[in-house]
């Protein structure tokens, strides 16, 4: 079991307050993305629920129990830090070991699960070998076979990839996923990467100075987001946001299209432009257009459309995926 509840948790710090007040259910296995903005309050609320924070008020529950009072080694919990602090001197298997060992486990329990860990991580072969002589990815796995031998109610992660290049960090987002579907276990993961969190996440909480704006599927948030700021957020290229709307659009303040949604022509449309950018990615090409009384657009076409900057450019929305807010930035259903 690795169910996680918070009621009512609020953090000051001095006189600032950095979470206002936080209600979230995260269910038995689900894989839970918190992300956000820098300083949005997102590692500080994997740290309250880790027990690295004190709550200011409000209960933290694992598995029903209120464990807000209690120090992180009775919550049952293991954390993957964004470092992968690693004993340099020690090798892998001593490092996967190490918790083991301080918590007094015979050795055969601990070798068989070393080496189960090391399976499930593609590292059997690198058990004798030191961090020093691993690459990035292969260190992260480490310090994730750490957290594993002593089998939590849930694993943190606090933005374990940020560290590593970008071709390294798709692999170990995929890595990750599956070692999720594999161990069945509850994961709490923080990023700030969107990506991250629509490729690897059951269910994101998108937090904006220390509020939760939103919590659903990664496609839930997509396609229904609840206002401007998840609106904008969410999705990269992120969503045109249309102040006010050309022209008006059933009472909304503001109107949100997502560059997909737009449909390009070089011979008529709703919305005339000028190319200023245009960026070829190979399968997908988006350009940023200029619009009169509008502003800068941005539309997604197929890698092969044929426009430069410079060029006049007509753009109609698919009108079945336009976003309406009103004046609050709430979203009109």
């Amino acid at each position: 079991m690795g169910s996680i509840i918070l009621r009512n948790v609020r953090k000051v710090f001095g006189e600032v307050e950095v979470i206002p007040n936080v209600d979230l259910t995260i269910e038995d296995g689900e894989f839970v993305v918190f992300v956000g903005p820098s300083g949005c309050g997102k590692s500080t609320l994997l740290r309250l629920i880790a027990g690295l924070e004190d709550v200011t008020s409000g209960a933290i529950e694992i598995d029903g129990v209120d464990v807000a009072k209690e120090p992180p080694a009775r919550r049952g919990l293991s954390m993957v830090f964004q470092s992968y602090a690693l004993y340099p001197h020690m090798s892998v298997r001593s490092n996967i070991a190490f918790p083991l060992k301080m918590a007094g486990v015979s050795r055969d329990v601990i070798d068989s699960k070393v080496e189960k860990a090391a399976s499930t991580l593609n590292l059997t072969g690198y058990l004798d070998r030191r961090p020093g002589q691993l690459s990035g990815g292969q260190r992260q796995r480490v310090a994730i076979g750490r957290a594993i031998v002593r089998e939590p109610k849930a694993f943190l992660f606090d933005e374990p990839l940020s560290n590593l290049d970008a071709a390294l960090r798709g692999q170990m987002r995929i890595e990750i996923t599956q070692l999720h579907q594999t161990l069945a276990t509850t994961m709490v993961y923080v990023t700030h990467d969107q990506i991250e969190a629509m490729t690897m996440a059951d269910k994101i909480v998108v937090l904006n100075a220390g509020n939760i704006e939103q919590v659903g599927t990664p496609l839930e948030l997509y396609n229904n987001p609840a206002n401007l700021f998840v609106a904008g957020f969410i999705g990269s290229p992120r969503m045109n946001l249309l102040t006010p709307p050309p022209p008006g659009r059933d009472g909304a303040a503001t109107i949100g299209i997502r560059p997909e949604d737009i449909q390009l022509s070089t011979e008529a449309g709703e919305w005339p432009g000028k190319v200023r950018i245009a960026e070829h990615l190979g399968s997908d090409t988006f350009f940023h257009i200029d619009v009169d009384d509008v502003g800068a657009i941005t539309a997604r076409a197929p890698g092969e459309f044929a426009l430069s900057a410079g060029d006049a450019v007509w753009m109609t929305p698919n009108p079945e995926r336009i976003h309406r807010f009103d004046g609050e930035g709430k979203a009109l259903r």
